[in-house]
């Protein structure tokens, strides 16, 4: 299904069934504030593994990160939240970017890293973050597979490609080319992992 959804002020009755869509296992191409994203609820593991499979890789290798409405899930799905980092975080969310955080125990096991870390998006992004806000809790963000990174920027072209893997493919205006910019805040000091569309201005 291709679903059309105002970028600013989306439908509230295909925003729920986009929810719905969600809640039981289905799998969806939504916009961010960079690129279309690949996403599912975090608590439907064969939602989970379908999208490996959709990318050809194996769960804790795919750099899938949560999808969060504001920073309130913060201390749910994140532990050991300094101050500083907290404050990082409220200054440059919501934005381009994905902050690499311990993850505590209300992560399933399967979107952990090796390393036991999680990576948290607020985008700026209306459809994303009501889509999370009407589902209670994140949904995953990870990129399409494939370097055709130009064709990803078109959600019509997406829904021709990915229609008969994906649930739903939203049709929330034009995508952007390139990613957020990561930033890992597991180490004594932030580090950028991967400069993408967020400024990173060390102080």
């Amino acid at each position: 299904m291709l679903l059309h959804l105002h970028p600013e002020n989306p439908q509230p009755r295909n925003i729920r069934t986009i929810v719905d869509c969600i809640e039981s296992g289905g799998i969806i191409i939504y916009p961010t504030d960079t690129i279309y994203g690949l996403g599912c609820d975090i608590f439907q593991t064969k939602a989970i593994e379908k999208i490996c499979r959709i990318k050809n890789i194996q769960p804790q290798k795919a750099q899938m990160s949560f999808i969060c409405f504001d920073l309130s899930d913060l201390s749910r799905y994140a532990k050991s939240i300094s101050t500083p980092i907290y404050r990082l975080l409220k200054s440059h969310l919501p934005g381009p970017y994905t902050f690499i955080l311990p993850a505590s125990r209300e992560v399933p096991k399967i979107l952990k890293s090796k390393k036991d870390t999680i990576g948290i998006r607020v985008p700026n992004n209306n459809i994303a973050r009501t889509i999370v806000k009407e589902l209670g809790h994140p949904i995953i963000s990870t990129s399409l597979p494939g370097e055709m990174v130009e064709e990803y920027t078109d959600p019509e072209i997406i829904y021709e490609n990915f229609k008969g893997l994906v649930d739903i493919v939203i049709q929330g205006g034009p995508g952007g080319i390139v990613p957020s910019t990561v930033i890992d805040c597991t180490t004594e000091e932030p580090v950028v992992i991967r400069e993408g569309l967020g400024e990173w201005v060390v102080e």
